[in-house]
């Protein structure tokens, strides 16, 4: 069987030379995004607008290269997104076109609409059947994002408090999910909070959407709703004193499981293409309103028809990367004692994982972790 291909260029420009939009167009092309016929189809073009305050996610610059592409090439395209299930600035419809516009991406500034995949209140959603699917029969999905003849990821390539790193799987899986639909592959582990710990500071409790949080005013302690959590993990990534951990331990795989099948529902049967960037490779996901320092630095665009080799090249290249001593991994790098797992991510985030995500996907046929990087 023949290895998927997986297309690569470096972020160096020439002065006076092509500027990276446009060098980021060559590597698409090239990558044979022509190839697909777009003429007259809607394209919808999967990213991720940023949450407010953070920085880190892809300049709209790069959506509008390849919308370009796109409309060269005939088609309808527009970038879109889902609700999240936790509070913030992009938890509705309306707060997150806000939310969009704010961060650059305007029908003015990436020369196409910018259209909320799940709806205003995030229950524009529709059952999509996963062909092979071990953990879910049917996948909800956007019903904007369904609605498309071509679906094309654009992804910002960066580390992952619980999914080890937040690639292309990721950012078509989790994010095309509605809000039913992300609680559905974060339903498997529930955490735990060590009260002798917790500080009782509430922050955890702000993440959370679904009241599974709830104080104790005499003990000034927070704890946790069993009936009511859906195990989405935002509190853990909140709490700075490490009082909460999760009572499932195989929680992150079968996250990784689940996303994965969700992914392979939405390419399912229509045409798809995969880009992915990997700059400004924060620790965390851009869902958080701030970004850290980057973990490892910048290392160049990639595109593939194969989302699973796409993650993995792209993966790959920063494992290969020297990391960045004033980071999240340097710091732990940098700790008495320090167990190296000769993985970036994992070094970065221990508890996290990333490996079974990739691994399942293969299994139930979305790609191909073996693949051939061609530079260009």
């Amino acid at each position: 069987m023949a290895k998927s291909k997986v297309y690569f260029c470096d972020f160096r420009t020439k002065a006076f030379g092509d500027g990276l939009p446009t060098k980021l167009q060559k590597l698409i092309k090239k990558a044979g995004i022509g190839d697909i016929d777009m003429d007259g189809k809607f394209v919808a073009i999967k990213m991720h607008f940023g949450e407010a305050g953070n920085i880190s996610f892809l300049r709209p610059n790069y959506a509008r290269a390849v919308v370009d592409v796109i409309k060269s090439l005939g088609g309808k395209p527009y970038l879109t997104d889902c609700n999240t299930m936790y509070p913030g600035s992009r938890k509705n419809g309306i707060e997150h076109l806000y939310c969009a516009w704010e961060n650059g991406f305007t029908p003015i500034t990436v020369n196409c609409p910018v259209i909320i995949g799940d709806g205003v209140k995030g229950t524009d959603d529709i059952a999509v059947p996963v062909n092979g699917g071990e953990y879910v029969k049917e996948a909800m999905i956007g019903h904007a994002i369904m609605d498309a003849d071509v679906f094309i990821s654009l992804t910002h390539f960066k580390g992952h408090e619980m999914t080890g790193f937040g690639g292309t799987l990721k950012n078509i899986g989790m994010g095309c999910g509605s809000r039913a639909g992300k609680k559905d592959q974060h339903s498997s582990g529930k955490p735990i909070i060590d009260e002798s710990i917790c500080r009782g500071c509430r922050r955890c409790q702000r993440e959370c959407a679904n009241n599974g949080l709830v104080f104790n005013e005499e003990k000034k302690k927070m704890t946790v709703d069993l009936d009511n959590c859906v195990g989405c993990g935002r509190c853990l990534g909140a709490c700075n004193f490490d009082a909460i951990d999760f009572r499932q331990n195989n929680a992150p795989q079968l996250l990784n499981c689940r996303m994965a099948e969700y992914a392979k529902a939405v390419v399912d049967g229509r045409p798809n293409f995969h880009i992915s960037l990997v700059v400004d490779v924060s620790p965390n996901c851009d869902c958080h309103c701030e970004n850290d320092a980057p973990i490892v630095p910048n290392i160049g665009m990639f595109a593939s028809f194969d989302p699973v080799a796409l993650d993995q090249a792209c993966a790959n290249a920063c494992n290969a990367a020297e990391p960045i001593r004033n980071s999240q991994l340097g710091d732990n790098m940098a700790k008495p004692g320090f167990v190296d797992h000769h993985d970036h991510f994992t070094n970065s985030t221990p508890e996290s994982e990333w490996k079974s995500c990739l691994e399942h996907a293969e299994k139930i046929g979305l790609g191909s972790r073996d693949y051939e990087l061609i530079k260009i």
